[in-house]
């Protein structure tokens, strides 16, 4: 089973072998400040997934999460839900699944990590040994491959590019910190400085000459762009895989951030770094916390929805 937790969404699915989602849920994130409220959304994600006939065969748990997180304690403080500081998601979806007669492992990660996993085994990164996977989205997070094997570090934020600093005297970040990347490029950030709804309106207008928008994705870009090549320089990336509901922008995001790449990864063993979309589409954080499961939580026999 996977369980992807997200500012918009709350989904949870069944997954087969070889990454096929046999049954899905999915529930807006509520906007309450009472974290029960928001928990009963993901209960109700779990129960109706075990209603359907593949719930027998479940025998462990990926659960995603936006960070961030803290894998060694179960616990996750979202930067965009706010009601949970501290939430013990891990220990909570284990009641779900035991009170459904599913008393199975699971692994705790953030999202980045999952989208990491899914695209690793499934996706763009596959057949790379030292890659970087990104959520651009309501959030901006992502994930490592380190010599070919998933990074999580010890609490599962490895990887999380969204606050690496990269305008010192930018706007103050939720996090505490300022001029995060996730300020300038989460599609919240876009939105804003396009002057419209949402990152989807800010894709329309841009598509439509507006300059503004166009402004928009382009800073995106930029801060993107300087938040990889700072990661690719510490650790010696060879792909960043792009993905998230921002990325269905296509070119609109990722020629700016590919020419921004240029000036940012100067040295001579970052240039080669390749910019590719996700092929995983929306479906990457449901296969990537089933994926981080599957390879933290190895099984010798069974089925493995």
């Amino acid at each position: 089973m996977a369980v992807d937790i997200g500012g918009t969404k709350i989904a949870g699915a069944l997954v087969r072998s070889d990454g096929t989602l046999v049954a899905d849920s999915r529930r807006p994130t509520p906007r309450s400040t009472d974290p029960d409220t928001v928990m009963a959304a993901l209960d109700e994600v779990v129960d109706e997934l075990a209603g359907t006939p593949a719930w027998s065969e479940v025998r462990r748990c990926g659960i995603g999460s936006a960070g961030p997180v803290d894998a060694a304690h179960g616990t996750v403080s979202p930067v965009n839900i706010p009601a949970w500081r501290g939430f013990p998601v891990h220990a909570r979806v284990r009641d779900a699944l035991a009170r459904n007669g599913a008393h199975v492992p699971a692994v705790l990660v953030g999202d980045g990590v999952a989208m990491t996993a899914a695209e690793h085994r499934l996706g763009a990164a596959r057949g790379h040994r030292n890659a970087l996977c990104m959520v651009v989205s309501t959030g901006v997070g992502g994930g490592l491959v380190l010599d070919g094997r998933l990074h999580t570090g010890p609490t599962g934020n490895a990887g999380h590019i969204g606050h690496i600093s990269v305008d010192l005297d930018g706007e103050k970040c939720p996090c505490g910190s300022r001029g995060c990347v996730e300020g300038l490029a989460s599609g919240t950030a876009i939105a804003r400085h396009a002057r419209v709804a949402d990152a989807q309106a800010a894709a329309e207008a841009a598509r439509a000459g507006d300059a503004d928008a166009l402004a928009a994705f382009d800073r995106a870009g930029r801060a993107l762009a300087a938040g990889i090549a700072a990661t690719a320089t510490l650790v010696e990336i060879d792909i960043v895989v792009i993905g998230g509901g921002v990325a269905a922008a296509g070119e609109l995001l990722l020629t700016p951030l590919r020419r921004h790449l240029e000036t940012y990864a100067a040295l001579d063993f970052v240039r080669h770094l390749r910019v590719a979309p996700a092929a995983l589409g929306t479906d990457a954080g449901l296969v990537g916390a089933w994926a981080a499961a599957e390879r933290l939580i190895p099984l010798t026999t069974g089925p493995t929805a």
